[in-house]
């Protein structure tokens, strides 16, 4: 059978899956994406996006879109601690509406955007890109693998009718259980199994009139028997996801909405569904023309909504990569520097989530915590006491440091320059260039920031009147590396990126600065491009 043959052949259409074929389709790479489902999205798995998932939004022309879908502009994004809805509060802690966040660190404020309304803006952006193919219904068998990339059987799900799919390379984005990851077969690091879990997804149209403590944005619930739930809104309206943090055994779907709203309320159950939270790094996210990426490399607890944040840096790190290759400018050290730069993001985030999971799972309960006794009030006062010792259930690596501020420390790919790193524990975020590191936002001008100015190519900022530099431009245009020069003139700019020169990927991330331009121009072109390995 006579075989298709495309550049990329992705497997699995969530979130992440979607993401790398719009940076491929973006870079006018050919593309097809396989995903045994229909395109129909009908459970909120993922409900929030983070500032960097935001900025990804803002990088594909989306971002507009997803702040206006799903929860209002305009509501609170509080969490609020409660023994029930209509039970004692025991916090809360305040985080603006969206519509009132105005951050220095981003021009992106972070999103609640469910999957439900995610996943369809998505679709509709890949599908906007030409050579970007989306194939619902149809299912990635098996492959195999030779010295050109790799031959996938594609089985339509309609019709039964198998197809050979050639591709120079296979990603697969199509979750732990997925095709591509049962064949990879990797060890992993990380606890494995943290819980047995469970969600609940459900319609109450009136779930927020039997309480006072208005409409939030995350409700935790704390009883008899210890934190055992998080209910987070979907809509504002009337949809509604629990999940319970752990369980053992069989629940009662009525039993649950009953706990939580501490009275009879009407409801309709959309989906119940057990599940296994996890915390797991594959060791390996290659082999020879075959990528892991999102779930299939790595699995958290969803405490902290870290899922999405990190399998999207993935699509973005590994898209423009396979696009440089494919193009022929990129090294074949840039597509081993794909595991070296996200493995240990993902290892750092997952250690996150799970850190945030256990502290929230273990603010103690007690029977009698609801009464209004002295009783109540005493079990009250332990809990808050063991909130603050937790620092509010937050982990000491879930800071903005982590999660913009990550460096990729060690890459191959980037150039150090002595400059100490930041500690990811600390609780003030703090603005950088350092090699490694997402390039910081700027505004240039009304509505425009600096990180508008990446995504198609290299670009080497220049400041304070500093026109030298072209030397690194004729070595990219030498090995037809994309690379412009952009000048900016704001001395406060400038400040932010401390030195003249600033070389910026095409992820958004610094590859190299200095005050003067390298004395060998094509050996730091060769790095960045992943054709010379560091000496």
């Amino acid at each position: 059978m006579d075989a298709a043959r495309i550049p990329v052949l992705i497997a699995g259409g969530g979130p992440v899956g979607l993401a790398l074929a719009i940076e491929l389709g973006r870079s006018g790479i050919a593309c097809i994406l396989v995903e045994k489902r229909d395109s129909t999205v009908t459970l909120p798995k993922m409900s929030g996006l983070t500032i960097r998932c935001m900025e990804f939004g803002r990088r594909w022309g989306i971002a507009a879109a997803v702040r206006k879908t799903g929860w209002a502009a305009h509501f609170p994004q509080d969490y609020v601690y409660c023994t029930s809805l209509t039970g004692p509060e025991l916090g809360r802690q305040r985080i603006p509406p969206f519509a009132e966040q105005r951050l220095a660190r981003t021009p992106e404020p972070r999103a609640s955007c469910a999957q439900l309304y995610y996943d369809p803006i998505l679709q509709a952006k890949a599908r906007s890109l030409s050579g970007v193919t989306l194939r619902y219904r149809a299912s990635l068998r098996d492959f195999t693998e030779d010295r050109d990339g790799i031959r996938a059987t594609v089985t339509d799900e309609a019709t039964g009718k198998d197809e050979i799919i050639a591709a120079r390379y296979l990603v697969g984005c199509d979750g732990a259980e997925g095709a591509v990851a049962r064949a990879l077969a990797t060890q992993h690091d990380g606890r494995g199994l943290i819980a047995p879990s469970y969600n609940l997804f459900f319609r109450a149209p009136r779930l927020m009139e039997i309480h006072r403590k208005g409409w939030v944005r995350f409700f935790r619930f704390t009883d008899a028997g210890g934190s055992w739930g998080e209910l987070v809104g979907i809509d504002g309206k009337q949809l509604w996801r629990l999940s319970v943090f752990a369980t053992d055994r069989p629940l009662d779907p009525a039993g649950l909405i009953r706990r939580l709203a501490g009275v009879a309320v009407d409801y309709d159950i959309l989906s119940a569904m057990p599940w296994e939270r996890s915390e797991r790094v594959s060791k390996q996210y290659r082999r020879g023309s075959v990528f892991l990426a999102g779930d299939a490399a790595h699995q958290n607890s969803p405490t902290g909504g870290l899922g999405l944040h990190i399998g999207l840096a993935d699509a973005v790190d590994l898209g423009w990569k396979l696009a440089a290759r494919l193009r022929g400018w990129g090294g074949e050290a840039l597509l081993d520097s794909y595991e070296s730069e996200r493995r240990p993001a993902a290892l750092l985030n997952v250690r996150a989530s799970s850190e945030e999971f256990d502290l929230l799972a273990a603010l103690p309960g007690g029977e009698g915590i609801e009464e209004d006794s002295a009783r109540g009030a005493a079990l009250r006062e332990r809990w808050a006491e063991a909130f603050r010792a937790s620092n509010g259930a937050t982990s000491r690596l879930y800071t903005e440091n982590m999660l913009l501020g990550y460096c990729y420390e060690g890459s191959p790919i980037c150039v150090p320059d002595g400059s100490p790193p930041i500690s990811i524990e600390r609780r003030d975020f703090v603005a950088a260039a350092r090699p490694g590191m997402r390039a910081p936002h700027a505004w240039l001008g009304e509505g425009r920031s600096t990180l508008d100015l990446f995504g198609n190519g290299f670009v080497l900022l220049r400041f304070a009147g500093h026109a030298r530099g072209g030397n690194l431009a004729e070595a990219g245009a030498r090995r037809g590396v994309p690379l412009q020069l952009v000048d900016i003139a704001d001395p406060a700019i400038a400040e932010l990126y401390e030195r003249n020169l600033v070389l910026v990927r095409p992820d958004g991330h610094v590859a190299w600065r200095g005050d003067e331009p390298p004395e060998d121009a094509d050996a730091l072109i060769d790095r960045v491009r992943g054709a010379r390995a560091p000496r």
